[in-house]
């Protein structure tokens, strides 16, 4: 049996291979967390996986490979950072952290509040708002355009229908 740590590690790596058959490119850069937004918006309704697409089979697991590569690309990205997880916690896969300085997140719970409220808890900004200090990078401001083009090709009810 694997602890949760292994798994974490395996999970990350496999959503790497998963989005990138989707053409979504996670390179272990705070930046790649955009991909993870977009890849969110794109299967996402308000907060519920769309009908047919990535996110409406596996759910769970998804979204835990999600978090994991969210959590290794912390721990890449922020020096003497680490990885804290209770192989005895029945929900250990939302529960694990990342620590570093005097700062705990909680990848998983992250990706939940992402999903339940939109970009407004974007992954990319709070990834870059946790590395800030330790990474060269610049905020991307194109990520304020993720969704722009999508919110007018919603599927929504005809207005004049009320049912």
């Amino acid at each position: 049996m694997t602890t949760l740590k292994e798994d974490i590690k395996k999970q990350s790596e496999w959503i790497v291979k998963a989005f990138e058959s989707d053409g979504y490119q996670l390179d272990y850069s705070i930046q790649s967390f955009i991909e993870i937004d977009n890849f969110l918006q794109k299967n996402l309704t308000n907060g519920k996986p769309k009908r047919g697409g990535r996110l409406s089979k596996n759910f769970g697991a998804i979204v835990f490979s999600i978090s994991s590569y969210v959590a290794e690309t912390l721990l890449r990205n922020i020096p003497d950072s680490k990885l804290v997880a209770n192989d005895e916690d029945p929900q250990g896969e939302v529960n694990f952290a990342v620590e570093f300085d005097d700062t705990v997140c909680w990848p998983a719970q992250r990706v939940i509040k992402r999903i339940q409220n939109g970009l407004e808890d974007g992954i990319y900004p709070y990834g870059m708002n946790l590395a800030e200090k330790f990474i060269t990078e610049k905020f991307d401001e194109e990520f304020w355009e993720i969704g722009k083009d999508e919110d007018l090709n919603q599927d929504s009810k005809p207005w004049w229908k009320f049912w």
